[in-house]
């Protein structure tokens, strides 16, 4: 575990502003405690960065989050490892539920710019980028996590979706399924598109194709992915498998599966996408693919110092792979 700034403090029993005295040799300081302080970073093997060195300047050591949905297990859970990763840099973390309205993101952003964080990383759906021309005009550090912005040099942290959809049409393909249905979020979307070309790339490898009338748009939440399911249950052909492009619209359809008199995976294989702590809790558990958690808390919050440190805004584009995990919602069929 990396040490930081506050674990100098704690063991010298000093104020984290003494600290960044004695790391920027600046205010007055008996030599009997710049001697002690110096011991503890001796003994930690704490390096000073120059985030530490900024405590003596404007820094107010926080950064801000938003995402769309906190309900969303996803996204709590990317919270918590960016929370984590904050924590292990010597920030504080503000973290906001936008439940993607383009007014509450914008009530954020106010809150951030009152609060002087030093930092924002964002999940966010809003195709204008208001608030994100925002933060860049006020030249605050930025960091977006699953969106590119071409238009502007904002750094962005991305999971390859292609290559995830890849890899659930992939499996279903290797245990005999054919007649695939894929459930997707939305279509305008970057992250659901590529899952979806993954899948039909996956297909055409097998030299199969998937049938449009087996696309079905479910939005996010578990009740559109009940829904979802439904309407691929009154097909004249059945699916076989369904690909549902993020865990709760996977637990939606088993749901549905189930209330239709079927079971999953014995009438119906189910893969799901992001792993979520559902994932490990629905019955049965859930095939998905998975999402690096805590690499993008880790990329997103360090990249992000990267820039405060720096005080320079330069793109940079950091891809991380997804990868398959296998449960019991998906079975060989002959």
């Amino acid at each position: 575990m990396k040490i930081t700034i506050y674990d100098v403090a704690e063991k010298a029993g000093v104020s984290i502003a003494t600290v960044s005295k004695v790391i920027n040799n600046t205010g007055r300081i008996s030599e009997k405690t710049r001697k002690k302080v110096m011991q503890i970073m001796d003994e930690l093997e704490y390096q000073p960065s120059v985030v530490a060195s900024a405590l003596s300047g404007k820094s107010t050591f926080t950064l801000g989050l938003t995402l769309p949905d906190l309900a969303n297990p996803y996204f709590a859970e990317l919270a918590r490892a960016i929370e984590d990763q904050g924590r292990k840099h010597g920030f504080n973390v503000f973290i906001c539920s936008t439940d993607n309205d383009a007014d509450k993101e914008e009530e954020y952003y106010q809150l951030f710019m009152k609060k002087r964080v030093d930092g924002i990383i964002m999940v966010s759906r809003d195709k204008q980028n208001v608030v994100v021309k925002k933060i860049l005009s006020e030249k605050v550090p930025l960091v977006m996590i699953a969106r590119e912005i071409f238009s502007a040099p904002v750094t962005s942290v991305m999971v390859d979706d292609y290559y995830g959809g890849m890899q659930a049409g992939q499996h279903l393909l290797q245990q005999g399924h054919q007649n695939i249905a894929v459930i997707v979020e939305n279509l305008t979307e970057l992250g659901s598109k590529e899952r979806l070309r993954g899948c039909v790339d996956a297909m055409k490898e097998a030299q199969l194709e998937l049938d449009p009338q087996l696309v079905i748009e479910g939005g996010y939440t578990l009740e559109s992915g009940k829904a979802a399911m439904k309407q691929l249950l009154q097909q004249k052909q059945r699916p076989t498998a369904v690909f549902a492009c993020n865990d709760i619209l996977a637990i939606g359809a088993i749901q549905a599966v189930r209330e239709g008199g079927l079971k999953v995976p014995d009438d119906i294989s189910i893969v799901g996408y992001d792993n979520t702590i559902l994932a490990t809790i629905i019955d049965p558990p859930l095939t998905t693919v998975a999402q690096p958690m805590q690499e993008i808390g880790e990329r997103s919050v360090a990249l992000l110092v990267q820039q405060i440190q720096s005080k320079e805004t330069v793109r940079q584009r950091v891809l991380l792979m997804p990868d398959l995990v296998v449960r019991q919602s998906t079975r060989t069929i002959k």
